[in-house]
C-alpha cells in the first residue's frame, strides 16, 4: 500500500483551522461587546492555529493558546465563545504531545484559569459564563458571591475534560502497542524456539546415523580387510572362512539397516531404544567378529538402566569401538572396561602408533591435528558422545597417551546411574 502524502494528512487539521477561524470572525463580527478590535481577531487566528496544529504539532497548538490568553488579558477582549475550541488543543496535546508538552499543557490549564479569571472584569465574566448558558453558576457567583472561584472552575473543567480524555486515549493506545508487540516478540520466541529444537532433532539424527553407519561400516571394512589376509593353503577352509566373513558382513548390514531404520522411525522425539545391557557384549561380539581382538573386563554387578541411559551408554560404546576399529593397530588388541560402582564408567583403549621416544601423557584438545585424522581429535563422532553425555549429566574424557608400546588412545564416558522404577517394562 503506497503511503499518504504528507500534505494530505494535514487536510483535516487545517479543515478543522479554517472552520474555528469563520466561526470566530463570525462571532467577531456579530457581537457589539468585541467592538471588531484587532485584538479580538488576533484572538481569533491564535485559537484557529491552535485547533489546527492540535494533532500534527501539538507542542505549537500550546503555544497558540497561550498567545490567545496573553492578548485577551493584555487587550481586555471579553471571553469569545471560540475560545471554547482550546479544548481541542488540551486534547491534542495530551494525547499526541510528548512527555514535555503533556506535562505543561496539565500545568497550563489551572494556571490560565487563575490568570484570565485575576485581569478580567467581573462584568465581562458574568457575560462570559451566562453566554455559555450557565445562568445560575453567573448569578450566584455575580450577586454578592466570589465570582473568581467557579469562573475558574469552569475554564479549568472546559479544559481538564477533554485533556483526561486525551491522556486516557494516549495510554489505551500504549497498552495496545505495549500488547501487540508483547505478542509479536511472543511469536518471535515461539518461532526460534521450535527452529531450535528443529535443528537439535536435525542433529541428534545425525549423530544417530553417524553412530550406527559409522560403526557398521567399520566393523564391515575391517571384516573385509581380514579376508584378504585368510590362508589359502587348505582351500576348503579358506572357502569356509570366507563364507564366515561374508556372512558377518551381511549381518553386520542388515543389523546397520535395521538400526538406521529405527532412528528414522523415531522421528516424533521418542529415544531409539537400545535394547538390554546384553547389546554391550553384542557390540564387542560384532567387533571380535571383524577381526579385532577385544578384551573386556567388568567391575561390579550390572545394573538395568532407564531406557534414556541405556540409549546413550549403547551409542557411546559404539562410537569408542567404531575410533578404535578405524584408528587402532589390528595387531594390537582393544581394551574394553565398565565399572558399575556408583556410575557407569565406560573405558576404551587401542594403541594407534609406534613407540615413541619418551613417555607423555596429554588430553586430546593438546594433540596436534596434524598427528591424527579429523575424526579422532574433534571430529562428529566425539563431539556427539560428548552431547550425548551432558544430555544426561556425565561427561566424557579422551586422551592419548605415549607409552613404550606405542601411542594409545582412551576415552573415558561417565554415565549417571539411575535406578528403574519398579514394576517398569523392559
Amino acid at each position: 500500500m503506497n503511503a499518504v502524502p504528507a500534505w494530505q494528512r494535514w487536510i483535516p487539521d487545517a479543515s478543522a483551522g479554517v472552520a474555528a477561524l469563520a466561526l470566530g470572525v463570525i462571532e467577531v463580527r456579530g457581537n457589539a461587546l468585541l467592538d471588531g478590535g484587532a485584538a479580538a481577531y488576533v484572538i481569533v487566528l491564535a485559537v484557529a492555529v491552535a485547533v489546527g496544529l492540535s494533532r500534527a504539532l501539538p507542542s505549537g497548538s500550546l503555544a497558540a493558546a497561550w498567545v490567545a490568553l496573553a492578548v485577551q488579558v493584555t487587550s481586555g477582549t471579553p471571553a469569545m465563545l471560540v475560545e471554547v475550541l482550546l479544548a481541542v488543543a488540551a486534547f491534542g496535546c495530551a494525547r499526541w504531545g510528548r512527555a514535555a508538552t503533556v506535562w505543561l499543557s496539565g500545568l497550563s490549564m489551572p494556571l490560565g484559569a487563575v490568570i484570565g479569571v485575576l485581569w478580567l472584569d467581573s462584568d465581562l465574566v458574568y457575560r462570559a459564563l451566562d453566554l455559555v448558558g450557565v445562568r445560575l453558576l453567573a448569578q450566584t457567583a455575580y450577586r454578592g458571591g466570589d465570582w473568581r472561584v467557579p469562573a475558574s472552575l469552569l475554564i479549568l473543567a472546559l479544559l481538564a475534560t477533554p485533556w483526561l480524555a486525551g491522556l486516557a486515549l494516549r495510554f489505551l493506545d500504549r497498552a495496545r502497542t505495549s500488547r501487540v508487540s508483547q505478542v509479536a516478540a511472543e511469536a518471535e520466541r515461539d518461532q526460534a524456539e521450535e527452529i531450535a529444537r528443529l535443528r537439535e532433532g536435525q542433529a541428534q539424527l545425525a549423530r544417530d546415523v553417524h553412530d550406527v553407519v559409522g560403526h557398521s561400516l567399520a566393523v564391515i571394512l575391517a571384516q573385509a580387510e581380514s579376508a584378504q589376509y585368510l590362508p589359502d593353503t587348505d582351500r576348503d577352509a579358506h572357502v569356509e572362512a570366507l563364507r564366515r566373513t561374508m556372512a558377518n558382513i551381511a549381518t553386520s548390514a542388515r543389523t546397520s539397516l535395521q538400526d538406521v531404520r529405527q532412528v528414522l522411525s523415531a522421528s516424533s522425539g521418542a529415544a531409539p531404544a537400545a535394547g538390554q545391557h546384553g547389546d554391550l557384549d553384542a557390540l564387542l561380539e560384532g567387533v571380535r567378529a571383524s577381526g579385532h581382538e577385544v578384551v573386556s573386563s567388568e567391575v561390579g554387578t550390572p545394573r538395568p538402566l532407564p531406557p534414556e541411559l541405556e540409549v546413550v551408554a549403547f551409542r557411546v560404546l559404539q562410537e569408542m569401538l567404531t575410533n578404535a576399529i578405524r584408528h587402532g593397530r589390528r595387531d594390537e588388541p582393544v581394551l574394553v572396561e565398565r565399572h558399575w560402582e556408583g556410575e557407569l564408567r565406560l573405558e576404551v583403549r587401542n594403541v594407534i602408533g609406534a613407540p615413541p621416544a619418551a613417555d607423555e601423557t596429554r588430553p586430546m584438545a593438546a594433540v596436534d591435528p596434524a598427528e591424527l585424522s579429523a575424526q579422532a581429535t574433534a571430529g562428529h563422532g566425539l563431539e556427539g558422545m560428548r552431547r550425548r553425555l551432558e544430555a544426561v549429566g556425565g561427561r566424557l574424557d579422551v586422551r592419548r597417551r605415549e607409552e613404550p608400546g606405542g601411542a594409545t588412545f582412551t576415552a573415558t564416558a561417565w554415565v549417571p546411574l539411575r535406578s528403574v522404577p519398579r514394576g517398569a517394562g523392559r
